[in-house]
């Protein structure tokens, strides 16, 4: 039982919010000054999570930041804040760390001192365990030699109490003496070995429970279709949830106006793409009408955000057989493309769109590295190559970008301020006392180029979509990278 438990744990890891993609990316202002942020959670709570912060406009001369816990009901008292240092070869930027202490939704807030004065920030982290840490290797040899030295110390004292325990000072052992004395060794032997395994039951067994409450384990989802083209999803509550629904709200909110974003990718060769919104039919039930869908094996992504601003990714596979559904309408979207691995996708960068104009990735000569901040700017241009003046917000926002791994172990829902949910940004700011920026104005036209911040977690195949809304139709780019 246990075993099955822990392999189901295993597998599940890579099943989290932002499906292996733990970072957090983010730009905003706080007041006059403009900060790209990295922040990267504690793979383990309690646990250190660093902050990375690259000011780029104003002058920065001081950054202090502070973790603050959210229940979406209530907030903890904050610590005192800590002062980030400036990097090394790179006085502009600053980097420092803060303690995550337990799993849930916490923002971490950041008073920014420079030339234009005090002003404020405070970023959405999202933080669980997500792995167990391994013993370091020097302390394990030093704990087995010390279980060896015990254990050859219990058997030796056992065999010196029955062969010798008896006798008077300088007598030597009687051959009876010498073959009690050998039997008691082999008795404290198995005495010892018996209690050796016995506490490695034991322990493992505690670990397995201390895992099973501690590990984050992403609800699970059910879906199937039913009446032709109705795809019905049900989202079951786990352990790792019901032991936290007295401190959090498990409460669903909308994020970009809709409860849940849904995306279905045909795999492996994710030539089919599908950005769907289903309706919340009841607490933990949702429905949505599929548009015409090609028949293959489909990788779900259902995107939701608890009230605490806890963002989750459930992921589920399903087979589908070709349905003639209804026209996309509303915020529902489509894209086809060529298969991923394509050699000549990945030197591609440019992208037809279906109205004729195309999407332009401004992309860097060098390839992105793992782990480092990159900008993925996109230009719409039409027919002619001049920049197009019609694009619109979708969503609230200029765009949507998702980052999918070939073998799906990656996901990410992007948008231009980073890769955090804005119902959490919000909850974040409004528990700071920070007034959201407008974001746009409504009526001004949007610039021709989209961008958004991320970096790529694993090295590996990668295509991206980015999505835009131009003259009121949502348009879809698809773009493929490697990742060294």
């Amino acid at each position: 039982m246990k075993f099955w438990r822990l392999s189901f744990l295993f597998l599940s890891t890579i099943a989290l919010a932002h499906v292996g993609s733990p970072d957090v990316y983010y730009q905003g202002d706080a007041g006059p000054y403009h900060l790209l942020i990295t922040v990267r959670p504690p793979a383990m709570v309690p646990g250190i999570a660093q902050v990375e912060v690259q000011p780029t406009s104003g002058s920065v001369g001081k950054i202090s930041v502070v973790p603050v816990y959210l229940t979406g009901l209530e907030s903890g008292s904050p610590p005192a804040s800590d002062s980030m240092k400036p990097v090394a070869g790179d006085p502009r930027s600053f980097t420092g760390k803060v303690w995550l202490m337990a799993s849930g939704s916490w923002e971490i807030r950041m008073d920014v001192e420079g030339s234009q004065g005090k002003a404020q920030l405070a970023v959405p982290v999202p933080s669980f365990a997500r792995r167990t840490l391994p013993m370091q290797k020097g302390l394990g040899i030093v704990l087995f030699g010390l279980m060896l030295f015990l254990s050859v110390g219990m058997v030796s004292i056992a065999g010196a109490a029955a062969r010798e325990g008896v006798l008077d000072p300088g007598v030597p052992a009687s051959p009876r003496q010498v073959r009690c004395g050998r039997i008691a060794m082999v008795i404290a032997v198995a005495v010892v070995l018996g209690s050796l395994a016995l506490g490695n039951w034991w322990w493992n067994d505690e670990a397995a429970e201390l895992v099973h409450s501690m590990l984050y384990q992403p609800p699970t989802l059910n879906a199937s279709v039913q009446a032709g083209n109705r795809l019905v999803l049900n989202i079951e509550d786990n352990y790792w949830h019901q032991l936290r629904k007295k401190s959090w709200s498990m409460r669903l909110i909308p994020d970009h106006g809709h409860i849940m974003h849904l995306f279905l990718l045909r795999v492996p060769v994710m030539d089919r793409f599908y950005h769907l919104h289903p309706v919340q039919s009841e607490e933990n039930a949702f429905v949505t009408e599929l548009p015409s869908i090609e028949a293959g094996h489909y990788r779900i992504f259902a995107d939701i955000v608890r009230e605490s601003g806890f963002p989750e990714t459930m992921v589920r596979e399903i087979d589908l057989p070709r349905i003639l559904g209804n026209p996309m309408t509303g915020d529902d979207s489509e894209a086809t493309a060529s298969p991923v691995g394509d050699v000549r996708a990945l030197s591609q960068k440019t992208a037809t769109l279906p109205d004729g104009a195309q999407m332009v990735w401004q992309a860097e000569d060098a390839r992105p590295i793992v782990g480092r901040l990159n900008f993925f700017r996109f230009r719409i241009v039409d027919e002619r190559g001049n920049n197009v003046s019609d694009l619109e917000p979708y969503m609230g926002m200029t765009g949507h970008a998702v980052f999918v791994r070939s073998d799906c172990s990656v996901f990410a829902h992007v948008h231009p301020a980073g890769s955090i949910p804005m119902a959490a940004l919000e909850i974040a700011q409004k528990d700071a006392g920070i007034r959201p920026g407008s974001g746009h104005q409504h009526g001004a036209s949007l610039p021709s180029e989209v961008s958004f911040p991320y970096g790529f977690p694993q090295p590996g195949e990668y295509r991206i979509f980015v999505q835009i809304k131009r003259a009121g139709k949502i348009e879809t780019g698809v773009f493929d990278t490697h990742v060294d």
